[in-house]
C-alpha cells in the first residue's frame, strides 16, 4: 500500500489536467486523492512507520517520550490524526483563509463597480497601444490581486473594449502570459509565491526585489513581438456596440464610496506584506484585517443610503460567491501533499533528486516546465515538502544555503513555478479561466503563443542567472 500512495497521487494529477475530458470536478479529484492517502497511512501504519523504521515517527516518539509507552496502535493514532493531520491541516487553513478572503474583496470591489473605471483610463482604438495597456494593467493588477482574479477582471474590460472575438482572443492569450508573469514577483500574486511565503521560504522583499526584473522581461520580450506580429501598424479597433447594463444598484451608490471601497481593497491586498513584516503575524490575519474594515464600511454606507434592501450589496450577501470549488481544490492538493510528506515519500524523491540532479537551479528551472501541464499548486507544494527549509549556520555547505530562507532554490523556484504555466493554456488556473470565458481551443494557443511564452520564460530565467547566479 506504501507504493500506491504516490500512484494515486500521480494518477489525481492526470485526471486534473484532464478535467474536461472526464467531466470529474478538479476539487471532488483532488479531495478523493487526499482522503485515500491519508487512509492508507491510517490502515497501513505498522508497515510504513514501524517495520520501515520511518525516521519521521522515529523523532516523533523522540520529541514525545510518554508516547513509547503506549501501545503501538495507540502511537500510530497519535502521530498520524493528533500530529501530522492537525499541524498540516493548520497549516493549509492559513494559505485557504488568505485566499478565500482575497477572493471576497476582489468581489466585493468588483460588485461595486470599482474595476469599472479602468476602461476610461485604457480606452483606445489603437491595437497596438492598447495591447500594451492591458499587459501592463494586467501585470501589475496580478502582483496586488493575484494573477487569476486579475485575469477575470481584464477580460471584463476587454469585452467592453474590443467587441470583435478574432482581436480578442489574441489580447486573451496576451493576458495569460502578463498575469503569470506579474502573479510570479509578488508574495501574493499566485498560491504558489502564498505557498512560499506563508511557508517562509521567501520574503516578500526579497521575492519582489529579485524576481521583478526576470518577470518584466518575461511578459515584455512575448509583447514586443506580439506588438509586430498581431496588429498591423495603425490598426484600429471596431467601435464597440451598446454596453451591457450595469447591475442596477452600483448607479445609487455615491462615487466616492465605490472609491472608497476601491482602496480599502486593494491596499488592504497590497499592505499585507508590510502587515506581516510589522506584526509577525501570519498573512492571513493581514487580508482579514482589510476584509473586517470593508465590511463594516460598507454596512455603514448602506445604512445612511435610502436603497430598498434587496439592492444593497452587503458582504453578507456576496459570501456565497465565494468559489468554494476552488478552496476543496487547494485543500485537497496541499493535504495530499501533505500525506506524502508524512509517509516519507517526499524525502525519498529529494534524495534522489540531490543524488542524480544535484543542481537547484536546475530543478526549478524543471519544475517550470512541467507546470506548463501538471498544477503547479501540487508541484510546488511537493517541493517545499521535499526540501525542508535549511537553518542558517556558519557550517552550511553551498549546496545548502539554495534552500535556506530567501535561498537561490526557492527565489528561482517562485518564478519558474508560476510562468511555466504560460507555455501552454492547461498550465495554470488563468489559462485555464481564460480559456474557459473565451473559449480558446488548445491548439489556438499552442500553435500562436506557446512559442511566444516559451521564449518569455527561457529569456526571464536567463536575466534570473546573469543577475543573481
Amino acid at each position: 500500500m506504501y507504493v500506491l500512495m504516490p500512484i494515486i497521487f500521480v494518477l489525481g494529477i492526470v485526471a486534473i489536467a484532464l478535467e474536461d475530458k472526464i467531466r470529474v470536478n478538479k476539487a471532488a479529484t483532488a479531495l478523493f486523492m487526499a482522503i485515500s492517502m491519508w487512509l492508507i497511512l491510517m490502515f497501513d501504519a505498522y508497515n510504513i512507520f514501524i517495520v520501515q523504521a520511518s525516521p519521521i515517527f522515529q523523532g516523533f516518539l523522540a520529541d514525545n517520550p510518554d508516547m513509547a509507552l503506549l501501545p503501538v496502535h495507540e502511537q500510530l493514532v497519535h502521530f498520524i490524526s493528533d500530529n501530522n493531520i492537525v499541524y498540516h491541516l493548520g497549516n493549509v487553513a492559513e494559505t485557504l483563509f488568505f485566499v478565500m478572503c482575497s477572493m471576497l474583496i476582489v468581489e466585493i470591489i468588483d460588485k461595486h463597480g470599482g474595476f469599472r473605471s479602468m476602461t476610461g483610463y485604457i480606452a483606445t482604438t489603437n491595437k497596438r497601444r492598447l495591447l500594451w495597456y492591458i499587459c501592463f494593467a494586467t501585470f501589475f493588477f496580478s502582483a496586488l490581486l493575484d494573477n487569476l482574479a486579475a485575469a477575470i477582471v481584464i477580460m471584463a474590460v476587454l469585452r467592453k473594449l474590443v467587441p470583435d472575438r478574432t482581436d480578442r482572443l489574441k489580447y486573451a492569450c496576451m493576458v495569460i502570459i502578463s498575469a503569470n508573469a506579474g502573479g510570479s514577483w509578488s508574495p501574493i500574486g499566485d498560491v504558489t509565491t502564498i505557498l512560499l511565503w506563508v511557508g517562509k521560504n521567501l520574503t516578500a522583499w526579497h521575492q519582489i526585489s529579485h524576481l521583478f526584473i526576470p518577470a518584466l522581461i518575461n511578459m515584455l520580450v512575448p509583447l514586443t513581438i506580439a506588438h509586430f506580429w498581431l496588429f498591423k501598424k495603425g490598426a484600429k479597433l471596431r467601435q464597440p456596440g451598446e454596453e451591457d447594463p450595469e447591475d442596477e444598484s452600483v448607479p445609487a451608490i455615491p462615487h466616492h464610496a465605490r472609491r472608497t471601497i476601491f482602496w480599502i481593497g486593494i491596499l488592504s491586498l497590497a499592505l499585507v506584506p508590510v502587515f506581516q513584516i510589522v506584526t509577525g503575524l501570519p498573512p492571513f490575519l493581514g487580508v482579514l484585517t482589510g476584509l473586517t474594515i470593508l465590511w463594516i464600511y460598507t454596512d455603514v454606507m448602506y445604512s445612511r443610503l435610502r436603497m430598498r434592501e434587496a439592492h444593497k450589496l452587503r458582504i453578507s450577501r456576496l459570501l456565497p460567491n465565494v468559489d468554494l470549488a476552488t478552496v476543496f481544490f487547494f485543500l485537497g492538493i496541499l493535504m495530499s501533499v501533505s500525506a506524502l510528506e508524512t509517509s516519507g515519500h517526499l524525502a525519498l524523491m529529494s534524495g534522489f533528486l540531490d543524488e542524480h540532479i544535484h543542481q537547484p537551479y536546475l530543478i526549478s528551472f524543471l519544475i517550470g516546465i512541467l507546470s506548463s501541464c501538471v498544477d503547479n499548486v501540487a508541484l510546488v507544494a511537493a517541493t517545499i515538502g521535499m526540501y525542508p527549509i535549511a537553518d542558517v549556520t556558519a557550517e552550511l555547505s553551498a549546496y545548502t544555503q539554495f534552500f535556506v530562507t530567501d535561498g537561490g532554490f526557492w527565489t528561482f523556484l517562485a518564478y519558474c513555478g508560476v510562468t511555466g504555466g504560460s507555455i501552454l493554456i492547461i498550465g495554470s488556473a488563468t489559462g485555464v479561466t481564460v480559456m474557459g470565458i473565451e473559449k480558446i481551443s488548445f491548439m489556438y494557443y499552442f500553435k500562436r503563443f506557446t512559442g511566444l511564452a516559451l521564449l518569455g520564460y527561457l529569456c526571464g530565467a536567463g536575466v534570473f542567472m546573469l543577475l543573481f547566479a
